[in-house]
């Protein structure tokens, strides 16, 4: 099945704590086709902060 595009596409999650911790996880590219942005565990600042999707 050569040629074949998934419907869900692997993305890097970024901190916006500014410790450059990342996350790499999938998304449905048809359900969520804008930026995701995740609260998730910043294991450098030690708490919850913004994760947004990188390009």
């Amino acid at each position: 099945m050569a040629g074949r595009k998934d419907v869900r596409d692997k993305i890097v999650l970024e901190s916006t704590a500014g410790t450059g911790v990342r996350y790499v996880t999938t998304k449905s590219r048809r359900n969520t086709p804008d930026r995701l942005v995740i609260r998730k565990y910043d294991k450098i600042a030690r708490r919850h902060v913004d994760f947004k999707e990188t390009r």
